[in-house]
């Protein structure tokens, strides 16, 4: 197990290799849909401070409001695939090191992790009140007004929290391999049936 510390730097990101099982702590941010639109529509500074060197989370948290504090009660991974058409620009505008999601992404998001010095993270699905429990803090929150409680921007202090690189600064992707390999195995088994 890796144990990584946000904010990271690009050399520390570029060792690290699809496969490697990793434990993040320090501060990330939630991002979906209406976040990535912004982020790519607007040049924002006090994000851009906010992100550099960090990774944003593909989730849309169950978040409550407790004691005048937001506690988040569930943090589970959303597909990321969605967020292809901006990811690589969103990488290279603000200063990410990386994405954290679930089920991958595509070529386009692997060239941008490559030029860029960023990886992609997944997260496991269906542990969303286990990966809830990782966060110890809600530091802030951006365009909750705008875009509600799943859309917003939410700036989170994580402590071990896990993921695995399946697409590295290197080129390589598990996600594009596991596909591969599988339609092989696939068109074999076909084959073999007629």
């Amino acid at each position: 197990m890796i144990k990584i510390r946000t904010p990271i730097s690009e050399d520390e990101i570029r060792r690290l290799d699809a496969g490697d099982e990793v434990e993040i702590s320090g501060i990330l941010v939630t991002g979906r849909d209406a976040a990535h639109k912004y982020l790519i529509e607007n040049d924002d500074e006090q994000l851009r401070r906010v992100l550099q060197g960090t990774f944003i989370y593909h989730c849309g948290p169950i978040v409550v409001r407790e004691n005048n504090q937001y506690v988040f009660k569930a943090a589970g991974p959303t597909t990321s695939i969605r967020e292809e058409p901006y990811q690589a620009e969103v990488i290279r505008k603000y200063g990410l090191r990386g994405v954290i999601g679930k089920g991958g992404m595509g070529k386009k998001t692997l060239k941008g992790l490559m030029d860029y010095g960023a990886v992609y993270l997944h997260a496991v699905g269906g542990a969303a009140v286990y990966i809830g429990e990782r966060i110890k803090r809600v530091i802030d929150v951006y365009k909750l007004e705008e875009f509600g409680i799943p859309e917003a921007l939410w700036v989170i202090e994580v402590e071990n929290f896990p993921v695995v690189v399946t697409m590295d600064s290197k080129g390589r992707s598990l996600h594009e391999e596991i596909l591969n390999e599988s339609s092989k195995r696939y068109k074999s088994i076909i084959d073999n049936i007629k």
